[in-house]
């Protein structure tokens, strides 16, 4: 067996610091790993210090510093296992030093060099226009392996943030935004809280050290000022569950600078007035036979008979977890200064998993659905050669906090805040979010463009007559709705010209078009006074144009009906066009005067022919004296 023998150098202050950590990781997985195994890291440990030896950080330490930093994150925050602890000391080998990956594949095996590989930055393919793209793309591709890919590029992220003070304020910026926009929201959904909330806070501190450093400070002297208040409320609590035999713990958590400084800026409110800026753990030992959530249910109610409950404050993760895993209880009960408190109810397993996340779920083999769920939306989003469209996938997928919202059979379907009721038609099948007509949401009618609220039961109506339009996309928050409709309105029918906005003629009309530019055509009714005029001027650009109907396409039209009032009559004129017709009326507007019936219409027809059907339907209506008509603009 290696045993570390500092060299003669090696009296260094520095280089004892690296050792110490490095026997503090092989101490850390002897107690959960075998001695062969324990034997391969310290391996992987002289491995690495071999190859960085005469390497130096930005900050002048030695290289070394930096993996085994990310090995002790990997082994003793993470929890993870010999192969990644092993990956995280060689993470940085193959791009810095002349090592390679078929050496560590040779020394280590291949899941080792697998995992080595992942993290390691390719060189930037000419095509593509970011080499940052690039490096999210390689890294999200992994996830198809092992989460573990994820989880080691995390963790050399954190280290790096726990270390950027050494950096350019330039090169903090770049990093803190990348933090900011991939890594802590990608923690977030793997679940690992601690690491999230630590990266946003690094990010922030980094990127607005005056806002930062003035947030801290304002935090600090809440704390100062609300602590015997805070004590006297928990030893209360404590006393009053001890009594009756509930075995819990106690903790007060203050929010941090990013959080309150997210809240003030969502909310447009200044620091006083942020609520909650703390949150009490009360963390409680299972009680044999009761399951969690009787026990936080009976925790729950033994607070509420001796403090004030605050209505409607209950929001219960135990039966409906977070999309990344979370659970607990929440409620707000009323301290006796007469401000709310926010009480999170939780088991040691609920606490752990809020740390660990999906590392505890791959410990206990469950096939979590939130993790397949990532695991494929990851996928998806790695498939994209469009850099806009990725970036874009990545910020509506990763961006936001979830709602859990209901079908009309219980079946719970989580969603980002601001989903609207496209979202979850297109969560449910993709065919029914392209025919969706109308929700009926808690049972009312609604817009399929109706915003969701948590706990909402949503039931979509659909129609296939029904298809998606551009204005779905302003209302669509998931990357699945939005990647569906993007592709619906893509692969459409393309005019490949433009109607002129005067005219609008429409398919069946006696048409002629001018060829403005290579790549614009406009087209005219032949006798539309802009073609004429046109004609006279530019005769060289006519080109022919065969102008047919298309049953997925429908063009805008108007009429407007004079007639006299009568029982029925608007009945009549409805019915002339969505029932004779099956076309949809758009609006619709009338007035009566001394008997006299003002109608104005609006809806869309898909042919000349069509259109002189309905309107010579509606002149022969009973009472009605005249119908003037007009096509109306439509995006081409």
């Amino acid at each position: 067996m290696n045993t570390i023998q500092p060299e003669c150098q090696s009296s260094d202050i520095v280089r004892k610091q690296i050792l110490d950590s490095a026997e503090e990781i092989f101490s850390v997985m002897q107690q959960r790993e075998s001695p062969e195994n324990v034997q391969r890291i310290r391996d992987a440990f002289f491995f690495a210090d071999e190859a960085h030896k005469l390497q130096r950080r930005k900050s002048g330490e030695p290289y070394i510093i930096h993996p085994v930093a990310v090995a002790l994150i990997v082994a003793k925050e993470l929890e993870l296992d010999t192969n990644t602890v092993i990956a995280a000391f060689l993470h940085d080998v193959v791009e810095d030093t002349d090592r390679t990956i078929d050496q560590i594949r040779e020394r280590f095996g291949d899941d080792v060099a697998y995992l080595v590989d992942v993290v390691t930055k390719k060189k930037k393919d000419p095509g593509a226009s970011s080499k940052q793209v690039e490096n999210f793309k390689q890294i999200l591709e992994s996830v198809d392996y092992d989460v573990r890919a994820l989880l080691l590029k995390l963790s050399d992220r954190l280290h790096n943030m726990r270390t950027l003070s050494s950096l350019t304020p330039a090169k903090q910026m770049k990093i803190a935004g990348e933090t900011d926009f991939f890594y802590a929201p990608l923690a977030n959904r793997l679940g690992l809280y601690y690491v999230k909330s630590e990266l946003e806070n690094l990010s922030f501190r980094y990127r607005s050290p005056k806002e930062f450093a003035r947030i801290e400070r304002q935090l600090e002297l809440d704390a100062e000022r609300t602590r015997g208040t805070v004590e006297l409320f928990c030893s209360e609590a404590l006393e009053l569950l001890k009594a009756k035999g509930i075995n819990v713990r106690i903790e007060v958590r203050y929010r941090k600078p990013y959080s309150i400084w997210k809240a003030m800026n969502k909310s447009g409110i200044d620091f006083r007035h942020v609520d909650f800026k703390h949150y009490i753990r009360i963390i409680y030992t299972p009680c044999q036979g009761w399951s969690e959530k009787v026990v936080s249910t009976y925790i729950y109610s033994l607070l509420t008979s001796h403090f004030k409950e605050r209505p409607g404050s209950v929001s219960n993760y135990i039966d409906s977890p977070k999309d990344n895993g979370y659970q607990s209880f929440h409620v707000k009960l009323l301290n006796h200064s007469g401000v709310w408190e926010e009480l999170h109810i939780s088991s040691e397993r609920m606490i752990r998993h809020s740390r660990l996340g999906c590392i505890v779920e791959r410990e206990e083999g469950g096939a979590s659905l939130w993790l397949d769920r990532f695991r494929v939306l990851l996928k998806d989003l790695a498939r994209y050669s469009n850099e806009v469209d990725f970036m874009e996938g990545l910020r509506s997928s990763f961006y936001s906090e979830d709602i859990v919202v209901f079908t009309p059979d219980g079946k719970a379907v989580t969603l980002p805040t601001g989903a609207t009721a496209i979202d979850f038609a297109y969560e449910i099948h993709s065919e029914l979010g392209e025919h969706a007509k109308f929700a009926r949401i808690n049972g009312n009618l609604a817009s399929v463009k109706s915003e969701l609220r948590r706990g909402d039961c949503v039931e979509i109506g659909s129609d296939p007559g029904c298809i998606p339009d551009s204005s779905w996309l302003e209302c669509a928050k998931t990357y699945k709705a939005k990647r569906c409709i993007n592709s619906f309105l893509k692969n459409c029918h393309k005019l490949g010209f433009e109607r002129c906005p005067i005219c609008n003629p429409l398919p069946g009309d006696e048409v002629i078009g001018f060829r403005i530019t290579p790549n614009k055509l406009l087209l005219h009714s032949r006798n539309c006074y802009e073609a004429i005029k046109m004609a006279s001027e530019r005769g060289d650009s006519i080109e022919a144009i065969n102008f047919e109907p298309n049953p997925d396409i429908l063009y805008p039209v108007s009429v407007s009906i004079t007639a006299i009032d009568r029982y029925h009559y608007l009945r009549d004129v409805i019915d002339s066009i969505t029932e004779r017709h099956h076309l949809s009326i758009d609006t619709l507007n009338t007035e009566t005067v001394d008997n006299i019936v003002h109608t104005n219409l609006k809806f869309s027809v898909h042919s000349t022919n069509e259109f002189q059907e309905v309107v010579s339907h509606i002149a022969g209506i009973e009472g009605v004296d005249e119908v003037q008509y007009s096509q109306l603009p439509s995006e081409n």
